[in-house]
């Protein structure tokens, strides 16, 4: 207990500086406008951004992107309730009552219960990673190269298995991640790999790149390409602050949806985005009057506003500790860390204290941020909804230009993020998600480096995966995730499930 204050103590003095509380603050800001601006998400915006954190302090950069991520929960649920488009795919729930609730004249309530509710979760949730963080980074340290890569390889069946729609796609995208990771010099025996003799391959296909081009510039020729419809709540927004009824009601969601959004947001594989629907779930079948749901229940913001953003933070977890993204904002983390010569895993807390600690610190202060910038700015928020995207979308797409740019002076980065823009526009449009190829890029080449590792250090003999127990029980739960996701009868549930 003592260490843990100890430790969170250094946080505080790390996070309070007038450099990070800004940087803070303006992660939070861009978090929150991106959030409310349909279309954009972190995600596009993250990969943007990251040019522009190579001349920060690692520990600032860090902590303005983690404020972008969970801001982005924020805003995400003023665009639900307001304008019923969830400018988030965890806002997707807050939708089905936030926007009948505003449509009552209750949307100030709606934003209140919401902006609450988050901002208790992420406080649990801060203190779940504080207490956390230490046991599991003293696990990992036992964790040899091959008991690494059977972990990678269980974080991408996890990515496999709760992605949307068609799990073949899923694997393929991922795959094609794995083969682009592959792609420049191999530094071990000096041969090109896939470089088709072109120079600036040499190195690699840059992590900004792919980022920028598969996720930024292909949101917005996918955005350009849907007809715009905004249903903005003409009712005013009435009082913030939820009376004591409201406080009643939502008290018990909001527990409820913190501990699952807690749970949740640890599984690899984008565990977060499931909690608000796991959390609505639970509170419809729990509720005496189920017939309110869908009707402006009270309960079905409370709940899984409070799961997204407690899961969106107990998803850094598994990155801090272990070096393992569960989801495409925290590869782009991994990349933002290595890009500052970070190298993500269990060593990170003794090795960079200040940057461990200064982050979680962080997230708490944000929190605080967030309720302070969510409720008093309504007002400029509801403004903002009424910008057409044809106003924002070619400034965007300049500062992408530019700051891809600056990144190495290359004119040719700027024509590869337009190249992977219409790639990742086209996989879109043939069902394909990003966000496994991005995984499978980042992990892609941890697991080359681990895998080869283990082979030397067994003398080439493949059965030092199974023959180690940690291991061998990792590579098994991979096989029956992957056997189980595969079911026919459980892939048509599945498929169900997220149809509905």
């Amino acid at each position: 207990m003592f260490d843990l204050l100890s430790n969170l103590f250094l946080g505080f003095g790390v996070a309070l500086t007038f450099n990070n509380l800004f940087l803070c603050l303006l992660g939070c800001l861009v978090g929150t406008l991106v959030g409310i601006l349909p279309g954009v998400g972190p995600i596009a915006t993250i990969s943007m951004l990251l040019p522009i954190t190579f001349g920060l302090d690692p520990v600032g950069a860090l902590i303005m992107l983690a404020g972008i991520y969970y801001g982005a929960q924020y805003g995400g649920s003023t665009t639900a309730i307001l304008v019923n488009i969830p400018g988030e795919a965890t806002a997707v729930v807050t939708t089905l009552d936030g926007h009948q609730m505003a449509r009552r004249g209750q949307a100030g309530i709606a934003l209140g219960i919401a902006a609450i509710g988050s901002f208790l979760a992420g406080t649990v949730a801060t203190i779940v990673i504080a207490a956390l963080a230490k046991p599991l980074t003293g696990l990992a340290l036992v964790f040899g190269p091959a008991e690494y890569f059977s972990l990678m390889v269980m974080g991408l069946v996890f990515a496999v298995v709760l992605a949307h729609g068609s799990i073949i796609k899923a694997i393929a995208m991922i795959l094609v991640g794995i083969l682009l990771s592959t792609v420049g010099v191999d530094l071990e025996t000096g041969e090109d790999r896939m470089t088709l003799g072109l120079s600036f391959l040499f190195d690699g296909i840059d992590f900004a790149v792919l980022a920028m081009g598969v996720f930024g510039i292909a949101e917005i020729l996918r955005n350009l390409d849907n007809v715009e419809t905004r249903d903005v709540v003409r009712q005013t927004i009435g009082r913030l602050l939820p009376g004591w009824k409201e406080f009643k009601q939502a008290a018990a969601p909001i527990t409820r949806g913190t501990l699952i959004g807690s749970v949740l947001g640890i599984l690899p594989g984008n565990g977060a985005v499931l909690a608000p629907f796991a959390s609505y779930s639970l509170e419809k079948k729990i509720s005496k009057h189920p017939e309110r749901f869908g009707k402006g229940a009270i309960e079905g913001v409370a709940g899984p506003e409070s799961a997204n953003n407690a899961g969106a933070q107990t998803s850094f977890i598994p990155l801090l500790t272990l070096g393992i993204p569960p989801n495409a904002v925290m590869a782009l983390m991994v990349g933002a860390m290595t890009i500052h010569g970070i190298v993500p895993g269990p060593l990170v807390m003794t090795s960079n204290p200040t940057l461990f600690w200064g982050m979680i610190a962080s997230m708490w202060l944000g929190n605080l941020m967030l309720l302070i910038i969510n409720l008093p700015m309504i007002g400029l928020w509801v403004r903002l909804l009424k910008v057409p995207y044809q106003l924002l979308f070619p400034a965007i797409l300049m500062f992408c230009c530019i700051g891809i740019f600056s990144i190495n002076s290359e004119p040719v980065q700027v024509l590869m993020i337009a190249f992977f823009g219409i790639v990742g526009y086209a996989i879109s449009k043939l069902g394909f998600e990003p966000a496994p190829l991005l995984l499978g890029f980042v992990l892609g080449r941890l697991m080359e480096e681990n895998f080869r590792r283990a082979l030397l250090m067994s003398r080439g003999d493949m059965m030092t995966f199974v023959e180690n127990p940690i291991s061998a029980v990792l590579l098994a739960i991979s096989v029956f995730l992957l056997a189980v996701a595969l079911l026919p009868s459980l892939r048509k549930n599945r498929d169900e499930v997220f149809t509905e």
